[in-house]
Parts: structure tokens; C-alpha cells; sequence
């Protein structure tokens, strides 16, 4: 399980040095080979490799009605390796799509993270935190 936020920046070449707290697991589960591809709130899921194909077989079996949203998900999906310093390349097209230039944020989701432009996530969850809590939380004890 992921878990945990951190502020990274990319270097020149577009390289994300992935924590060391993640190193380890990623490369004992994964080989350090990573999958990243687009995520409907703007911005990037990044999956160890295992992962990724239980995400994509579940994605591939949707229905027609369902097509552009395969050609998002699969469409946009880079598979990358982790370089021996720990570094993955994010290509400069999913770049783009997240309006990541250098600040980011990573998040561990459970089974994959989310990279953000740490301008955007910040906005993003200043947006959440003045809003009202969705109704799933009105139960929930903190």
C-alpha cells in the first residue's frame, strides 16, 4: 500500500526521483518498471507494473460505450523503468496533459500514486476543503 505525499521537482530531462521509502517495494513487486497514463482530474496515474495490468485487463473489458475513455487510459499509458538513482522519465506529452512543468506532488493511492502539479493539487484541495464533505463521510467517525 502507498500512502503519503511528497513534493518532488522534475529535473531538465523531465525525470521524477521516486522516494526512497517507494524505491524498495517498487523494485521488489515491480522490477522497478512503472506504468503512467492519464487520470480524468488532471493528472497522472503512476502504477508498478502489476498493478497496471490488473487496471488495464479491467479497463480493456468495458463496454463500446466506454471507448474514449479506453483510449485515455490505454491510449496515453508509457511504460517506464525506474534507472538505478531511482529516476522515472515522464514523457513530455503526459507532461503536457498535466500541466506538470517542475513543482510536483506525489500521492500514494493504495495501489498506484497520482503526480500532480503541485499549483494545481494545491488549488485542487484548498477547492475540497472549503466545500462541503461528500455525504459517504457524514457517517464516518475521525
Amino acid at each position: 500500500m502507498f500512502q503519503g505525499a511528497s513534493s518532488l521537482s522534475l529535473d531538465a530531462k523531465g525525470r521524477l526521483s521516486v522516494p526512497t521509502r517507494h524505491r524498495d517495494v517498487l523494485s521488489a513487486t515491480a522490477g522497478g518498471q512503472l506504468t503512467v497514463t492519464k487520470h480524468p482530474h488532471g493528472c497522472l496515474m503512476v502504477f508498478p507494473r502489476p498493478e497496471w495490468e490488473k487496471f488495464r485487463e479491467r479497463i480493456a473489458a468495458l463496454p463500446m460505450s466506454a471507448q474514449w475513455w479506453k483510449r485515455i487510459f490505454l491510449g496515453n499509458a508509457m511504460d517506464v523503468d525506474m534507472d538505478a538513482t531511482g529516476r522515472v522519465l515522464i514523457s513530455p506529452e503526459l507532461r503536457e496533459a498535466a500541466g506538470i512543468a517542475k513543482d510536483t506532488m506525489l500521492l500514494g493511492m493504495g495501489n498506484h500514486f497520482e503526480l500532480w502539479d503541485k499549483a494545481s493539487y494545491d488549488a485542487q484541495e484548498a477547492k475540497a476543503m472549503q466545500g462541503e464533505m461528500p455525504d459517504v463521510f457524514k457517517d464516518f467517525s475521525f
